[in-house]
């Protein structure tokens, strides 16, 4: 047997998958498409919001990419979380942003959260049968403040005050049904992580990460890094953690 990336790959598995290409066919991995199976989230807090998501981009079984930026920029203070196909979603990501900041222009001031939500709506819902993309809307405007929607599949647009969205959601619905709280300040979501054992100071804004290394540590589809922003009238803040800064929920010996 041989180990992969702590996966003990047995000789039986070896043979199955070099039997697979020498008899001519093609692995799933060549014709599939970039898939940004993935963790996504996003969260109002009082004076703002928190979007986060994981970073594996794959292509059928095989991992295309693993530090994946999937927070996307559409105006300063306006962010987009995309799930789905990557092609798909970097193409409505960029009409989007084109369409706001022709937008801005008219209006000679920045667009709000809603109306970046409706031009997303209006593309995903036009172009349904055709894409594979599902959007989180996320950003503070001078009006409303923070504000979170949320896009799936189809087209459908809502305002949330927290929304969760790709392959590994459905592993954490749980968990943020049970810890998510209205009115959270910023001091309660950025705070002391318990569950960060190897690091000193661990500062993470805990709800969202620690329901995305939940999800990477179930969602075969979902992994990397886990990529934070916070979004409020005074800017954006963005982190990334990797390795022992995410939280772990098993014993690596079992």
């Amino acid at each position: 047997s041989w180990t992969s990336y702590g996966r003990v790959i047995t000789f039986q598995q070896m043979s199955m998958a070099l039997s697979g290409v020498m008899s001519g066919e093609t692995p799933d991995w060549m014709t599939s498409e970039h898939m940004t199976g993935t963790s996504i989230m996003a969260v109002e807090y009082e004076g703002g919001v928190i979007i986060g998501s994981d970073s594996r981009t794959s292509t059928g079984s095989y991992v295309a990419n693993r530090v994946t930026d999937k927070l996307t920029r559409v105006m300063d203070r306006i962010y987009c979380c995309r799930s789905g196909s990557a092609a798909d979603t970097q193409a409505i990501a960029d009409l989007v942003a084109y369409n706001l900041k022709l937008h801005s222009i008219e209006l000679g001031e920045e667009p709000m959260v809603g109306t970046a939500a409706s031009v997303f709506r209006q593309f995903c819902y036009q172009y349904r049968d055709r894409l594979v993309a599902g959007i989180i809307c996320a950003g503070w405007d001078k009006k409303k403040g923070g504000q979170v929607y949320t896009i799936p599949l189809g087209g459908m647009c809502i305002r949330q005050p927290f929304a969760i969205g790709g392959s590994g959601s459905t592993y954490i619905y749980g968990y943020c049904d049970a810890h998510f709280k209205e009115g959270m300040t910023k001091d309660e979501c950025i705070q002391f992580v318990k569950t960060c054992k190897n690091v000193v100071k661990c500062i993470l804004p805990s709800f969202c990460c620690t329901a995305l290394a939940l999800a990477i540590g179930r969602d075969g589809s979902s992994g990397g890094v886990i990529r934070i922003a916070s979004i409020e009238e005074d800017g954006v803040e963005r982190r990334v953690y990797t390795g022992t800064d995410i939280p772990k929920f098993y014993d690596d010996g079992v």
